[in-house]
């Protein structure tokens, strides 16, 4: 069960990473993904600044859990990805429904399960 958990983590990591690095370092190619369009130089930073931090930062505690087993990290970042989905179902809420949106739902809300299944199991 240990070994299933950290892997899961490892490929919740591998994925936070992609999203990361691309935000921070191909910031146009990350529009289509995010559905945004960024104005000018404020917007491509705004991308690399403040998307691709939090999934970077994201990144850094998953991995400081993995290399120590201290998993603590691991609940800030399913709160984090709470917090998004909560922002996703309300904009499903307040602007309608649009099937765009389930599927990072959905692997934001699978995110949350392994994290917060991987801190409760791996930390006892």
């Amino acid at each position: 069960m240990e070994t299933t958990l950290n892997v899961l983590v490892i490929l919740a990591t591998l994925m936070l990473s992609g999203l990361g690095i691309m935000s921070m370092f191909a910031p146009r190619r990350m529009v289509a993904n995010f559905a945004i369009e960024p104005v000018g130089t404020a917007g491509l930073s705004t991308i690399r600044s403040v998307i691709g931090g939090l999934f970077l930062a994201s990144v850094a505690l998953l991995v400081i859990g993995l290399t120590t087993g201290q998993t603590l990290g691991y609940v800030a970042v399913a709160i984090l990805m709470g917090v998004v989905a909560i922002g996703r179902i309300v904009g499903l809420l307040a602007d309608g429904f649009d099937k765009a949106v389930l599927p990072p739902l959905v692997a934001e809300l699978v995110i949350i399960a392994v994290l917060t299944t991987a801190y409760v199991q791996l930390s006892l």
